[in-house]
């Protein structure tokens, strides 16, 4: 289980986050929405031990984040944030291999073991048929398989994933949350993903986490979050709710 306990953020006299408490299971998808400027990044970037809280803490199975070391927390936690790093020269087979540092003593060369969770990475997230090549020669979708894969060698409990469709058209943006959500049924991670389009996480996710003007406004699943009233509360603008045909789950048309 992961706890965010009362966590605010102030920097440079600007409070990017108010007083937050929710906590986050695992085997679970929750897609963290709201408007720009809400605090989305701001607290993905906390959960991920990438900005300090100013007050409050977050536990990982009762150890706060804070007593972590960075390997003992990438061994908890796998985050990808925003803006990947460049990774082009590397192949797949490379980068994925990364994943696996956090295990590793220093200079110690791959083992068996971490081959074989690297391999399973690359055949869950179906990369298998490129892990040769450069990264710099995939596409879009390709290149966001790669990274999940990444993430998964990792072994953590927890995957943290800032806006990772923002880059992708609409079909590589199904195939990736295909993915994830696939991810969370089979391996049981607890997922936390920024989206910005609601219909896509009313359907795949399971549950909602809303940020306005840095506060904790709104937290529940799905059926509670896609109602007129609740997203308006959100977004400030009059959403019309409409039965999908096949799924029978609500889309939010404007």
């Amino acid at each position: 289980m992961m706890y965010i306990n009362k966590l605010s953020l102030i920097r440079q006299k600007k409070v990017l986050l108010q007083p937050i408490s929710f906590k986050i299971k695992p085997k679970k998808l929750y897609a963290l929405i709201g408007h720009n400027g809400s605090g989305k990044s701001s607290l993905i970037k906390a959960m991920a031990g990438e900005m300090t809280p100013t007050q409050g803490d977050i536990l990982i199975n009762e150890h706060n984040l804070k007593d972590f070391s960075a390997k003992a927390l990438a061994q908890n936690l796998a985050y990808l944030p925003q803006n990947l790093p460049d990774a082009g020269a590397f192949t797949v087979y490379e980068l994925v291999m990364l994943g696996r540092y956090p295990h590793q003593k220093w200079l110690q060369k791959p083992s068996a073991q971490d081959h074989e969770h690297v391999n399973k990475a690359i055949t869950l997230t179906q990369v298998e048929a490129f892990r040769d090549r450069q990264v710099s020669t995939l596409s879009g979708g390709e290149r966001a398989r790669v990274w999940l894969a990444m993430c998964l060698a990792q072994q953590t409990e927890f995957l943290l994933l800032d806006e990772p469709l923002a880059a992708l058209d609409v079909v590589y943006q199904v195939e990736v949350l295909k993915l994830i959500r696939q991810l969370v049924d089979q391996r049981g991670l607890g997922v936390v993903i920024i989206l910005h389009d609601l219909n896509l996480a009313a359907r795949f996710c399971d549950e909602f986490i809303a940020l306005k003007q840095g506060q904790l406004c709104h937290m529940g699943d799905v059926p509670s979050t896609m109602q007129k009233e609740v997203l308006q509360s959100i977004f400030g603008v009059d959403f019309t709710l409409l039965t999908h045909p096949d799924t029978n789950h609500k889309v939010a048309v404007i």
